[in-house]
C-alpha cells in the first residue's frame, strides 16, 4: 500500500512513501535470506571438513594395509612385537604450532583367516580399525586384508637371500 503525501497543498506534486508494515515485511524477508545463506555456507564447510577427515582416514588405512603386506610371516605374528597394537596419527594441514587438529587412533588385530581350504593355516586376516572424533561425533573406519605366508614380501624383501 502506498500513501500519497502532498508536498505542498497548493501544488500538484506528490511524494510516494512506504508504510511501516511494508518495511517490516521486507526486513523479515531479507533476514530469512541472509540466515539461509549463512546456514548454507556453514553446512558446505561442514561437508568439506567431513570429506577431508574421511579421505585422510582412508589414506591411513590404505597405507597400513600396504605396509603389512611387506612384513614377513614371522613379523606378522602378534607375539613378535613388530606390529604395534595401537597407533595414533595427527592431521590438520592448517593447524599451527601446538594445534595438531584431528587425532586418529588406530588398532590392529591379527586372526586366523576365515576359510576352510587346506591352505587356511598359511593365511592371516589382518584388520585395521581407525577412530577419531569430529566435533561431537565419534567416527570410525575399518579395513581388512588377507596376508599369505608366501605373499608379496617374498618377492620384495628376502632377508635370507633365497
Amino acid at each position: 500500500m502506498r500513501i500519497v503525501i502532498p508536498e505542498n497543498l497548493n501544488s500538484n506534486s506528490t511524494q510516494l512513501a512506504y508504510t511501516l508494515a511494508e518495511v517490516m515485511v521486507g526486513i523479515a524477508i531479507m533476514s530469512v535470506m541472509f540466515l539461509t545463506l549463512y546456514l548454507g555456507f556453514t553446512q558446505g564447510f561442514g561437508v568439506v571438513q567431513g570429506s577431508r577427515e574421511n579421505l585422510r582416514a582412508t589414506q591411513i588405512l590404505q597405507q597400513q594395509a600396504e605396509i603389512i603386506r611387506l612384513y614377513t610371516w614371522e613379523q606378522i605374528d602378534p607375539a613378535s612385537g613388530w606390529i604395534p597394537p595401537t597407533t595414533t596419527w595427527t592431521f590438520y594441514p592448517l593447524g599451527g604450532t601446538g594445534n595438531q587438529g584431528i587425532t586418529y587412533t588406530g588398532t590392529v588385530s591379527v586372526a586366523n583367516a576365515p576359510m576352510t581350504e587346506s591352505y587356511a593355516a598359511d593365511n592371516k586376516l589382518v584388520t585395521f580399525a581407525l577412530a577419531w572424533k569430529s566435533g561431537n561425533v565419534q567416527r570410525q573406519r575399518q579395513i581388512s586384508t588377507l596376508v599369505s605366508k608366501y605373499g608379496l614380501h617374498n618377492y620384495i624383501y628376502n632377508p635370507q637371500g633365497q
